[in-house]
């Protein structure tokens, strides 16, 4: 196991330039494609361990199987992290182990 060490980074970011808009998306991407997260709603998750479990496939499918328009490719392929598409199959007996 390795060792995780915390460096404060210090700078002076360019104020204009910053924005929300990413993630902003993204939770609006999470609240559209899981019930869960919609207002209101009678899927809730009662236990913890289930909620990130779903966040957890959420975020495993959006980067893994689906293919986004803009990218052409799923985000995973685009960050060169992998080669190909996964199936839901794939995802699935990946995430049962």
């Amino acid at each position: 196991m390795s060792k995780v060490e915390k460096e404060a980074i210090w700078g002076n970011p360019d104020m204009a330039s910053l924005s929300t808009s990413i993630v902003e998306r993204q939770n609006h991407n999470m609240r559209m494609s899981m019930r869960r997260f919609m207002r209101p709603n009678n899927g809730f998750s009662k236990k913890l361990d289930n909620l990130k479990a779903a966040v957890a496939l959420h975020f495993a499918r959006y980067n893994l199987v689906r293919q986004h328009r803009s990218l052409r490719a799923s985000p995973a392929m685009a960050a060169g992290v992998e080669d190909r598409l996964w199936t839901l199959q794939e995802l699935v007996e990946e995430t049962s182990v």
